[in-house]
């Protein structure tokens, strides 16, 4: 590992791993899913993450805050997804047997419009290029590819945690609570985002 990497992924600990939208989506999937069900949107996720760090590290950063419109109108549909999938989880059936009856994990296009409309991962990435940019041997190709994979792993965890949850609490009346609860988190996380 070169040492630009390394400082690299120093610096993206803190902020891939702290509770942000997609962070407690996975989570909540992980809670209702599994971690299994949670990798065909993490993939989709993880795709756009590569698509749009290459065109913000190419420019397409300079070329939104010259329309500061278009950020605005992301940061309010990525708001609003966020809150229809809280809505979604707050509305979820009960388990049985293990088995989530009334409601399905998000799939590849639902991970890649949650990237697409996520304005804390353009905040990062653009964030991460003021840093790193410069940085001798990674270029980038070599910084989204870092992102991209940190961010998956960071994914893979939080919905551990969220399955880890579902374990503990795998009581019918347990299982709603911590749905309403995981709603609960990504409403305020929709509403962080318009504020924010």
């Amino acid at each position: 590992m070169t040492p630009a990497i390394f400082a690299l992924l120093i610096f993206l600990a803190p902020l891939a791993y702290s509770p942000g939208p997609g962070n407690m989506i996975f989570a909540a999937m992980g809670a209702r899913f599994g971690v299994a069900a949670t990798w065909p949107a993490s993939f989709g996720y993880h795709l756009a993450t590569w698509g749009v760090t290459l065109a913000i590290g190419l420019g397409f950063g300079a070329a939104t805050q010259a329309a500061p419109g278009v950020a605005q109108a992301v940061r309010i549909i990525g708001a609003g997804y966020v809150m229809w999938l809280a809505l979604g989880l707050w509305r979820a059936g009960a388990v049985e047997d293990g088995v989530l009856r009334a409601a399905r994990p998000m799939g590849f296009g639902g991970g890649m419009v949650l990237l697409i409309f996520n304005p804390k991962a353009y905040v990062i990435i653009a964030l991460m290029f003021s840093q790193f940019a410069n940085a001798p041997g990674l270029g980038v190709v070599g910084i989204a590819t870092v992102f991209t994979l940190n961010n998956m792993l960071a994914f893979a965890l939080w919905a551990a945690i969220g399955t880890r949850l579902a374990r503990i609490w795998s009581r019918p009346d347990q299982a709603a609570l911590l749905n309403r609860g995981l709603a609960a988190m990504l409403g305020a996380v929709a509403v962080w985002m318009v504020l924010a």
